[in-house]
């Protein structure tokens, strides 16, 4: 994919985590990042060029805070809980690790398709297309920030290659309109993790809610009066 392309050669780390795959094919090719690990969740790992752990994106098989770049290729768009497969990223992405979400434009001529083809069960129509605003949103809670997204693929999803190479002017359009409006589109955010500074405490006196002067002792005491000695 070319947006992969031009993004992942500027994300460093020692681990690079990609969670689900796209018919086999190679995503991570162009990333200068040398460990690179996919946790399959399906059966399609005949061709994987990696190593790959068999797992769930809702139960990550991967230690927390481990991992520098997490991919998820269209995983959330076929997850059963996606807030728990979010939060599985969250956890196993060190402190400013980066997250990449490719997804569908349920707001496009891929959500347009998608309406007439879904009942194909076929990939991609089968999946269940999430807008923009709303994965944001779930990051945000989660606290990612540095949100940036990238759109791409303003033609149809035709079939037919000579459409589809006839129409490659309109893809060159897509790079001055707003990722919204794109077929698919890439989002980058950064995990951040809230430090606490311990703030040295201010110490006054306590201030009084009522002024009042102290009170005296309730009976006073003579000098004239010998003081008690213990044992005698």
């Amino acid at each position: 994919m070319e947006l992969l392309n031009e993004i992942l050669p500027n994300l460093f780390g020692y681990h690079l985590l990609q969670v689900g795959s796209i018919a086999n094919a190679d995503l991570l090719s162009s990333s200068r990042i040398l460990h690179r690990v996919l946790v399959a969740v399906d059966d399609e790992t005949a061709q994987c060029p990696y190593s790959y752990l068999q797992g769930s994106p809702e139960a990550l098989p991967i230690a927390s805070d481990s991992v520098d770049v997490l991919l998820l290729p269209h995983t959330l768009e076929y997850a059963s809980r996606v807030h728990d497969t979010l939060r599985e990223a969250q956890r196993v992405l060190v402190p400013e690790g980066r997250l990449l979400v490719l997804g569908f434009n349920p707001w496009s001529w891929f959500g347009v398709w998608r309406l007439f083809l879904r009942r194909r069960r076929g990939a991609p129509w089968k999946g269940r297309f999430l807008g923009l605003a709303r994965v944001k949103d779930w990051l945000a809670l989660l606290g990612f920030d540095d949100l940036t997204v990238k759109g791409h693929f303003l033609r149809p999803p035709l079939r037919s290659e000579s459409v589809m190479h006839r129409l490659q002017s309109v893809e060159r359009l897509g790079h001055h309109l707003p990722p919204y409006l794109m077929g698919a589109y890439v989002v980058v955010a950064t995990k951040r993790v809230a430090t606490m500074t311990p703030a040295r405490p201010r110490w006054q006196p306590r201030r009084r809610l009522v002024a009042v002067s102290v009170a005296g002792p309730s009976a006073r005491v003579h000098s004239s009066h010998p003081r008690s000695r213990c044992g005698g």
